[in-house]
């Protein structure tokens, strides 16, 4: 089976989006599906021959992401369903939506989403002077026509199967999360520890908390400084490092100085996924996540997979994941009873190895193999339906 994923972002560009659709691809070659993707340029030299890149340019006030010609990259899907292709899956709602769509209707093949942005959540921190209630109703009409408009969509949580099905969205909903890769799944390494701590000059004893991910305003990182803020005051020395790079670092940093917590915050900065990453997840003692619009969390499966015990809000996405209070401390929703559980968690050696022991144990019913199973079989429903005989 050859499946299509057009996409408005891919690596270079880092984030979950980008994440899923490489761990699609790796996987499901294992069940007989050949991925191609169409993606933007970003300048460099691509170097895949399953991706075809489509000239882009920087969006305005947002150089991270790219806007891809829209001529060229219609251009680009129909050329690839014309070398031939069983689906069309698109992975964003913009420019790579309208393009996939029309290419496979046009081809009278199936065309299927994944949700993976409940943008309501998101556009008031982009849109400060327009009323959140109208930015709302705008953001649930936009995706209520553009889900209705497919085959079927795809959602990584039940939180998000919910939300859309209150939006009026009448096409199937499949909840088919993207998973952790098997080989995550280790100890983390003493050595590892040793190494990052040394070069960023940390104390081998220091308690130190962590964040990764996207840093942006709806990720709720100004919560965390809020908690680092009360924690501080019992455990002076605790460290909370931010691991990655997103439009909210200025203002970040600006509060950071304001509240004289230099001393207990640090930005890292983007590390690079293949050594970088994994040791800043060996060298942290806990990891911390606060934001309430995740549609998955697979940051947290990613760290629960190096071992990391986890203090976290659940909310939306991060439910499916944190439900069952395996591995994680989940406060309510407040910066005193987070500082609370996190310095519970920071000063009780036994509880962080038994939390440690049961976040890998969660994180190994997520493996993406076994997801990607799933996804495969959804696939073949989609090209043959249930009573149809394949040739």
């Amino acid at each position: 089976m050859r499946v299509l994923m057009v996409s408005d972002v891919y690596f270079p560009r880092v984030n979950g989006v980008s994440t899923a659709i490489q761990t699609c691809r790796r996987t499901l070659a294992g069940h007989g599906v050949e991925v191609r993707l169409v993606a933007p340029d970003y300048g460099g030299a691509c170097g895949e021959p399953w991706i075809s890149r489509v000239p882009s340019r920087p969006v305005p006030r947002d150089p991270e992401d790219r806007l891809m010609r829209r001529s060229a990259l219609r251009e680009a899907v129909a050329a690839e369903v014309a070398r031939g292709c069983d689906l069309v899956h698109i992975q964003t709602p913009f420019l790579a939506h309208y393009a996939g769509h029309r290419a496979a209707s046009g081809a009278g093949i199936p065309v299927i989403a994944t949700y993976h942005t409940l943008f309501e959540e998101y556009l008031q921190h982009y849109a400060p002077f327009v009323p959140a209630g109208w930015l709302r109703g705008m953001a649930r009409r936009f995706s209520r026509a553009q889900c209705n408009a497919l085959d079927a969509v795809i959602v990584p949580s039940q939180a998000v199967r919910q939300r859309l099905a209150g939006y009026g969205v009448t096409a199937p909903l499949h909840v088919r999360p993207t998973g952790v890769p098997a080989h995550r799944l280790n100890p983390r390494a003493s050595a590892g520890r040793d190494a990052f701590r040394a070069r960023y000059g940390i104390d081998p004893a220091r308690p130190v908390a962590l964040f990764v991910g996207r840093v942006a305003h709806e990720k709720n990182i100004g919560f965390l400084l809020d908690v680092a803020d009360l924690a501080r005051a019992s455990l002076p020395d605790l460290l909370l490092l931010v691991a990655g790079e997103g439009p909210a670092l200025a203002a970040l940093r600006a509060a950071v100085a304001a509240r004289g917590l230099a001393a207990n915050v640090r930005f890292l900065g983007y590390l690079d996924r293949g050594r970088e990453l994994p040791e800043c997840y060996a060298a942290a003692d806990v990891f911390v996540f606060a934001s309430r619009t995740e549609t998955q969390g697979l940051v947290l499966l990613e760290a629960m997979a190096a071992g990391l015990p986890v203090v976290a809000l659940a909310a939306m996405g991060t439910l499916d994941i944190l439900g069952a209070r395996r591995g994680a401390l989940v406060p309510p929703d407040d910066p005193a009873a987070f500082a609370a559980d996190l310095l519970a968690l920071l000063r009780d050696d036994a509880l962080r190895r038994r939390l440690a022991r049961d976040a890998r144990d969660t994180a190994n019913e997520w493996l993406d193999e076994t997801l990607a199973g799933r996804m495969a079989e959804l696939y073949r429903h989609m090209v043959i339906p249930p009573g149809i005989s394949g040739s």
